[in-house]
């Protein structure tokens, strides 16, 4: 297999997972506060990767790996925290598309400052790749459903509207960069990486947690509106965190196969499998514009192969 495709291959298995991952942990923020799923699944897996590289005795990389992936896992939990209040604001369907082509435009800016521009075939996969991620996570919002002369009285605030797509764009901007960190820290132990990035997710966390803490943690919406917190939630934060943690491994060997911008935008298709997983567990119908962003990003994907 060449190593596009490997890098392919292995962007696929990272989506799968991490779409895996936001399936699992929004049945979690059913019975709990997203915040306190991603945590259990972030400690729980901290411990389950020093496990591994104590146990394994994998050589400790220097200092500069390890700041990289430090910064990244700090930076993209906090970028975490803050999507989850941008999608809490409201406006969640062009909140999330903006976050998820963000997140897949800054790794294919820095790749094609730092590795120089694609060839035309790649150039065209990738731009089919943006535009299938901004299909399949662009869903109607309720803001859409009002009038002009509803959003001129009033009825929903320019600086409203306006901050949930900054903080989304801010997130993005986090998600993004921290793929860009990984693949520089990437180039020793895989799982050393891997664990510094998640102990310093799980300090930005806890960070957050008590900032929300001080001022009384939200209930939640939907499903969780209005009700305290659910056994069970434990379980799925941690195999929330694990789904997580084996599609973070895959997109470090794509990063590692190919270039990063490809592995990026292949990875970033996440929200696919997730969309999937609820049609098929939840009865849930993806829309005809996620259904063609969905067969837009595999026509990406082999064309990113070749």
């Amino acid at each position: 297999m060449s190593g596009s495709g490997a890098a392919a291959g292995f962007g696929l298995l990272s989506a799968s997972s991490w779409g895996g991952s936001d399936f699992v942990g929004g049945l979690g923020a059913r019975r709990a506060p997203a915040l306190l799923v991603v945590v259990a699944g972030h400690s729980f897996t901290l411990i389950v990767l020093l496990a591994i590289c104590l146990g394994m005795r994998f050589a400790v990389p220097g200092w500069s790996p390890f700041l990289y992936s430090a910064i990244g896992g700090f930076e993209g939990a906090l970028a975490l925290a803050l999507f989850y209040r941008a999608l809490a604001m409201g406006a969640m369907g062009l909140t999330a598309a903006l976050c998820g082509l963000i997140t897949a435009l800054i790794p294919v800016l820095f790749s094609m400052i730092h590795e120089g521009l694609p060839k035309a075939l790649e150039a065209v996969g990738l731009a089919m790749g943006l535009c299938a991620i901004w299909l399949i996570t662009r869903t109607p919002s309720a803001n859409e459903g009002l009038t002009g002369d509803e959003l001129a009285s009033g009825a929903v605030g320019k600086a409203a509207s306006r901050a949930p797509l900054l903080m989304g764009a801010l997130a993005g901007v986090g998600f993004g960069s921290q793929l860009v960190l990984l693949k520089m820290a990437g180039t020793v132990s895989i799982f050393w990486i891997m664990a510094d990035a998640r102990a310093a997710g799980v300090a930005g966390l806890i960070v957050v947690l008590l900032i929300v803490y001080r001022k009384g943690l939200p209930k939640g919406s939907g499903e969780m509106a209005g009700k305290g917190i659910r056994a069970g939630y434990l379980g799925f934060g941690i195999l929330a965190g694990l789904l997580d943690t084996v599609g973070n491994l895959f997109y470090i060997l794509a990063s590692r196969m190919g270039r990063l911008d490809e592995a990026a935008m292949i990875c970033s298709l996440y929200p696919g499998g997730t969309i999937l997983l609820a049609m098929l567990f939840l009865g849930e119908k993806p829309s005809r514009r996620q259904v063609a962003g969905i067969a837009l990003a595999l026509t990406a994907v082999v064309l990113l192969s070749v």
